[in-house]
């Protein structure tokens, strides 16, 4: 296995807060490695829902998952920090000197310290559960949207009640011909101006419905059977197209054989973003402490925590923490 020199900081995840802590590393001068086992940067926002809208980014009331990613890229490549793709990492072990070897699928990369920003790691959709969905998923049936455009003209049903559902019924409502909401619930769990905006949308809205049955041929959705949940009314909908949003089933995978302590597929972090092993922090969706709220923003917060406080790891003497106003002297 090849093996990679020293860096002052290794960081397991190249997700929005992965791509923010190496630039925020740079910025306290500490040398940079991110590994990620997908094929692009980004994480969930570039292989789950580019096109989709978020909101909840200082200075940007709304911007597209794709066009963060390129910002937080492009601003992380401000230091050069080494970034290996398509390299999952297995197992961490500690040396004698304090320091970390990293083994990976392609190798060992050494690190003095590591934060881990692997949002909630291995993900995969919350299937609906009908015995033929499996004749329509990837054609008509949808666990994610990769590109808005492609359901322009078409008559579109969405199921789901967080704000991942809610989001994409406004989304689609400027490029579909109709959109139809519905959500076994009675109540949405999304933001509350999100459901302001959905009240004044044309999105047609069924809760608390469930759908029951697909009607169509050869993967082609031609019409849908929703239900009323613990009622008798239901409806036949003429649908081209279908988007289930019931949440992801996530798995850590080999991190839970590090030695972390974790809690409910995240690792468990104190104030300083520390884990229970020195010398590793994490941060974002990966990491938990009571009251977190699980924002992109937060993320953003608590990778500032943990760079600051690896660099004081590595340098007890170093600043706990800088103004970006020391570090540039003009904005680029």
């Amino acid at each position: 296995m090849e093996n990679h020199g020293m860096v002052d900081i290794t960081i397991i995840g190249a997700g929005p807060v992965g791509l923010f802590t190496a630039f925020y590393a740079g910025m306290r001068e500490a040398t940079v490695k991110i590994i990620d086992s997908l094929p692009e940067v980004g994480g969930q926002l570039t292989a789950l829902y580019p096109d989709k809208y978020i909101y909840d980014v200082a200075g940007f009331p709304g911007i597209k998952a794709k066009d963060l990613v390129i910002q937080l890229h492009k601003q992380a490549q401000t230091f050069s920090p080494s970034i290996c793709l398509n390299e999952q990492v297995q197992e961490i072990t500690s040396k004698e000197d304090g320091t970390f070897k990293i083994y990976t699928s392609k190798g060992v990369h050494l690190s003095r310290t590591i934060i881990i920003t692997a949002g909630a790691g291995a993900f995969e959709p919350r299937r609906l559960k009908l015995d033929h969905a499996s004749e329509f998923e990837g054609k008509t049936l949808h666990y994610f949207v990769k590109q808005l455009d492609s359901f322009a003209g078409k008559q579109v049903l969405l199921c789901g009640g967080g704000d991942s559902a809610v989001d994409w019924a406004l989304a689609l409502e400027e490029v579909a011909s109709n959109v139809t909401l519905i959500h076994r619930r009675p109540e949405f769990r999304a933001h509350e101006h999100s459901l302001t905006q959905l009240q004044g949308s044309s999105v047609t809205v069924h809760t608390p419905f469930e759908l029951t049955d697909i009607i169509g041929n050869g993967g082609k959705v031609d019409q849908v059977v929703i239900q009323e949940v613990k009622g008798d009314n239901h409806s036949v909908l003429q649908i081209d197209e279908i988007i289930v949003n019931y949440g992801f089933i996530t798995n850590i995978g080999p991190i839970k054989s590090w030695g972390l302590e974790t809690t409910k597929n995240a690792i468990v972090v104190n104030g300083k973003m520390e884990t229970t092993i020195p010398g590793v922090y994490a941060a974002g969706d990966i990491c938990a402490y009571e009251g977190k709220p699980r924002l992109i923003a937060t993320g953003f917060g608590e990778a500032t925590i943990a760079v600051n406080h690896a660099k004081s790891y590595l340098n007890p003497k170093a600043k706990l923490s800088v103004h970006s106003t020391h570090l540039f002297a003009t904005p680029n």
